[in-house]
């Protein structure tokens, strides 16, 4: 790369300072009113069934074309998207003649299963397994896939305003938050593990546990290394105070599974993962503080050994680690079915509304004035602190909650447990087919997202790209990482890392 270039480009992600929480939240609720609108559409006129050409070409616009105006041509106007996306959707729940729908594949009939009552339903929970599928889950994840993927390519190019890109030290962006969600979202995943092992009651020792989940980490480490030589290697254009010198994201990715069984361990003596999530954020809180980390961290020359060039990377870590347990700590809860589906939604809505209220309180508490009661505690996603922590937790447990919520509205018999077979009919009718692909090969397709970034970056000079050109740029990028995850999803093939 042209050093010239590679300066300018390195200049272009650096010294920033983000923009505001509300700002941020009105560009994610577009992943919402894409849902909502796609739920209208699907549940009153089985627009999406049979899934042809013109179904494809919608969903592809309203779950991921939509988040990429979002951030880019439309950040200026939000609110204006959001509402662009609404008005559609009440229109169709306005009509009072969906007469579309009697041509189209309806959905799967609602089974009464309360009327055996709660003995029928538990061996019907018992025939589907102990974890049945949330669809409200797959469409959170894959919203969540679907806007990091945009954002990491999106960031280069001038279309994409500097205020959602990563901040240097202080404040608050779409990108810092996109990062922590990714690691929370897995945390919700992980909690699956942990509830097979509670039903099946089993109890392996730590160190055979240790052994497997750093077989599961060895691909990610290998995707680390990788992209560490491929940029080193080919003078590519990288952000060093993001997370150091050597240091990346699939790292932090790798590293997690470790010391999550170890503290997995702890849950005999502290049984809530929201406590432990909330210690290791406060003892590293404490340690920034008290200590001068915050100062070695931020401010102190780089000098030759591992840890001083990768400080970033190496100490917020601890604050990854702890959005993971916090992650668990939602999925853990609201994952297990009820013995009353109808009682079991109602759980988790509120099981979710709660945790959202808890983790925004202490959000406030911890980050602002609150009337002189706050700690007035900045948000660093550079060191991953407390603030950051309470702020990825608030959000993706209100972006469950809406998702939830949308579900629980427009396909209420989903979570109606029956039969394995009508449990796939009600969750593929219920699914974006596109948000259900990626959310099946997620981890492959952010490796093919970042693969596809350095390929546009070292083709096309996209900072001096006009706006439609970038568009054109990113719309292209965005339809074969669609079609990438359709086809290995119609394929059936599953690409675990």
């Amino acid at each position: 790369m042209d050093p010239s270039y590679k300066a300018r480009k390195e200049a272009f992600v650096s010294n920033l300072s983000g923009g505001g929480i509300l700002e941020i939240n009105l560009v994610t609720l577009v992943a919402s009113t894409s849902v909502l609108l796609w739920s209208a559409l699907q549940s009153r006129l089985s627009y999406f069934t049979p899934y042809g050409t013109a179904a494809l070409i919608a969903d592809f616009m309203l779950n991921v074309l939509a988040i990429l105006f979002a951030t880019t041509i439309y950040s200026s106007a939000p609110g204006l998207l959001n509402i662009l996306l609404v008005s559609p959707a009440i229109l169709v729940l306005l009509n009072p003649s969906p007469t579309r729908a009697r041509k189209k594949t309806k959905p799967p009939r609602p089974n009464p299963v309360d009327k055996h009552g709660p003995g029928e339903s538990q061996r019907t929970a018992a025939h589907l397994g102990v974890l049945p599928v949330h669809p409200f889950l797959t469409t959170y994840r894959a919203a969540m896939m679907v806007i990091t993927c945009i954002a990491i390519l999106a960031v280069d190019f001038r279309v994409f305003p500097r205020r959602f890109a990563k901040v240097e030290n202080w404040g608050t962006s779409l990108m810092d938050l996109g990062v922590g969600s990714f690691v929370f979202s897995a945390g919700v995943v992980s909690a699956r593990s942990v509830l097979r092992k509670r039903s099946s009651h089993s109890n392996t020792a730590l160190l055979r546990r240790l052994v497997s989940s750093i077989r599961h980490s060895i691909p990610l480490l290998v995707l680390g290394l990788i992209r560490l030589y491929s940029v080193k290697g080919l003078d590519y254009a990288e952000h060093v105070t993001e997370y150091g010198v050597h240091w990346n994201f699939f790292f932090t990715l790798g590293l997690l599974p470790p010391f999550v069984e170890i503290f997995d361990s702890l849950t005999a003596i502290i049984p809530w993962y929201e406590v432990l999530a909330l210690s290791v954020a406060a003892l590293y809180q404490v340690a920034l503080e008290s200590t001068d980390l915050k100062a070695y961290i931020l401010v102190s020359p780089r000098g030759p050994g591992l840890l001083s060039k990768n400080r970033e990377g190496v100490f917020s870590f601890l604050g990854y680690l702890a959005i993971f347990l916090a992650g668990r700590a939602t999925g853990v809860r609201v994952m297990p079915p009820s013995s009353l589906p109808k009682q079991d939604r109602k759980r988790v809505l509120m099981t979710l509304a709660t945790e959202g209220l808890v983790w925004t309180v202490f959000f406030f508490f911890n980050s602002g004035y609150a009337m002189g009661y706050g700690a007035s505690i900045p948000v660093s996603r550079r060191l991953a602190n407390m603030p950051y922590v309470l702020w990825v937790c608030a959000f993706n447990n209100a972006q469950l909650f809406l998702f939830c919520l949308l579900e629980t509205v427009f396909f209420p018999s989903v979570h109606m447990i029956t039969g394995k077979q009508d449990e796939a009919d009600r969750i593929s009718f219920a699914t974006s087919k596109i948000l259900a692909a990626f959310n099946r090969n997620g981890l492959a397709i952010f490796l093919v997202a970042n693969l596809l970034t350095g390929v546009v970056n070292l083709s096309l000079p996209t900072l001096d790209l006009s706006t439609a050109r970038a568009m054109a740029v990113l719309i292209g990028y965005a339809a074969i990482l669609s079609l990438v995850a359709l086809g290995l999803d119609k394929a059936n093939i599953v690409l675990r890392l």
